[in-house]
């Protein structure tokens, strides 16, 4: 006998669900509360929590891939000089001073509701520095050309070859919270033929909308591409990031940000079997050698920490031999950073004897000691706040990514040998950022092969970045966080998301 399913219309008080096949989760009260007919429940595994999609959302999200897949299917009999006319229109309109007036006056209004509910606008603002950025990724974009067709290796046969193209691959999802710029870095998936559908958060929700209007829609419309190539959902509630996640017809979904809401992101849609780039969690490790310069730490500290981004410096491993000689310079370091924000620094030191003794008044290191016992304002997106400027803190707490605003946030630890700094680096952080200090190759070489990081470097940290290191602008950056990436980098670019078609032909 054939089952019967039919909708649901109410939750009981009792009622449980089966999860993972041998687990019973009972339905919170809040959701069972806020259930409509139509809504949907969904398990996310990677958080074990259960999740309310109202039906609103869901179908929101149904009509914008929708029309994404349409104009998929529409790209194909594009030209490669309408995608380049594309970005070049786009470009143009942001740099009209007209244009981004408008733009500028929508998005202080963003930051100001920001900033009223304690949320952090670091990346929110859109400056000028954030405008002339978008005016030249779009331009790179269009010097890049079409990847479309891209012959990626050819195998001769005997009177005949097999060709490796690069082809479109489909519809792209991106969810980002208080990026405007993401806006237009991401459009780089149009290079390979692909659509995009974006989820943005509240805090950019309204900045994200008006250069929709006045600078993206009318760039493809003048260059005749589909209308819905690329689309922004209208809604900015989590739920529509989840259930857009969760849409199977997705080629590849992408999630910027970090912590919980990125694993929940990613888990969903690896629930639903679609491919999935994840950034999570942030922040750069250095290792300093006992043969490191003084000065060069001053240096690279002070470059990696001139705003808080997801590469920025977070954790310093400073050999306990050499503490007296260089904390000097690393101190220095923050004390400049923080100086060019017009604020101090703060200092997280990892506990231990050795420890407690380096920063003892009458140690190696009395210049730390002063840390412990001065008082700081500290300026978070939440507020400002009165705090000891160094403060102790326990191993594990190295894998905290310091979500600073105004003033510079880093943790210390010293350790006995660069192994050390390996051992605490592949425990305790998210496997994504590591640079050595040290005028020795062969200790580089032993750093290299040991650290289990995606991006590997010998100075600050701060060039892991799509536009600094590879002149294209990225649309995410990936750790190993989750495990290694299969075939490809951690940044992913527009041209980087394609399929390959083979095509055999007789020579």
């Amino acid at each position: 006998m054939a089952s019967q399913t039919r909708p649901l219309e109410s939750l009981d008080a009792n009622v449980q669900l089966v999860v993972r096949g041998d687990r019973l989760l009972s339905v919170p009260e809040e959701i069972r509360r806020a259930f409509r007919p139509g809504d949907s429940l969904v398990y996310a595994e990677a958080v074990d929590e259960l999740l309310l999609i109202p039906e609103r959302e869901r179908r929101g999200v149904e009509r914008a891939v929708s029309a994404a897949l349409s104009a998929f299917s529409e790209l194909r009999s594009a030209t490669a000089a309408q995608v380049q006319q594309f970005y070049q229109g786009f470009a143009a309109r942001l740099a009209d001073d007209a244009t981004w007036a408008e733009i500028s006056r929508v998005n202080a209004e963003d930051v100001a509701a920001a900033r009223s509910r304690g949320r952090s606008t670091t990346r929110l603002v859109a400056s000028e520095r954030m405008r002339q950025g978008m005016i030249e990724g779009l331009r790179g974009w269009q010097a890049l050309g079409s990847s479309r067709g891209r012959v990626l290796e050819t195998v001769q046969r005997s009177g005949w070859a097999v060709d490796l193209l690069a082809a479109e691959l489909g519809v792209v999802a991106f969810v980002f919270e208080g990026r405007p710029n993401v806006l237009a870095d991401a459009t780089g998936v149009l290079t390979g033929g692909n659509t995009v559908v974006f989820r943005i958060g509240r805090d950019a929700a309204q900045t994200a909308r008006c250069i929709m209007q006045v600078a993206l829609q009318p760039a493809l419309l003048s260059a005749g591409l589909p209308e819905h190539a690329v689309c922004l959902l209208e809604s900015s509630e989590h739920a529509a990031g989840w259930a857009l996640f969760g849409d199977r017809r997705l080629s590849l979904a992408v999630a910027r940000g970090s912590g919980r809401s990125v694993a929940l992101l990613g888990s969903l849609a690896r629930q639903a079997g679609v491919p999935v780039s994840l950034h999570g969690t942030g922040g750069a490790w250095l290792a300093v050698s006992e043969r490191a310069s003084e000065a060069e730490l001053e240096r690279v500290v002070l470059a990696s920490l001139d705003r808080k981004v997801c590469n920025t410096l977070n954790v310093c491993c400073l050999p306990r031999a050499q503490a007296g000689r260089l904390l000097p310079g690393f101190l220095r370091g923050l004390e400049r950073a923080g100086a060019a924000r017009g604020q101090s620094f703060k200092l997280h030191v990892a506990e231990g004897a050795e420890a407690r003794a380096l920063a003892a008044p009458s140690g190696s290191c009395a210049a730390l000691a002063e840390l412990f016992a001065r008082k700081i304002e500290v300026q978070r997106a939440e507020g400002t706040f009165q705090e000891a400027q160094a403060e102790w803190s326990d191993v594990p707490s190295l894998s905290r990514e310091w979500e600073w605003e105004e003033t510079p946030e880093v943790s210390l630890v010293f350790v006995a040998d660069l192994a050390e700094a390996v051992r605490l680096f592949n425990a305790h952080s998210p496997q994504f950022i590591a640079s050595l200090l040290s005028p020795d190759s062969g200790e580089h070489e032993r750093f290299y092969s040991e650290v289990n990081a995606a991006f590997v470097g010998d100075d600050h940290t701060r060039w892991v970045d799509g536009q600094v290191a590879l002149s294209r602008p990225e649309l995410g950056l990936s750790n190993w966080q989750h495990g290694r990436l299969l075939a490809r980098g951690g940044i992913l670019t527009g041209d980087g998301i394609y399929t390959i078609r083979t095509r055999a032909r007789r020579t």
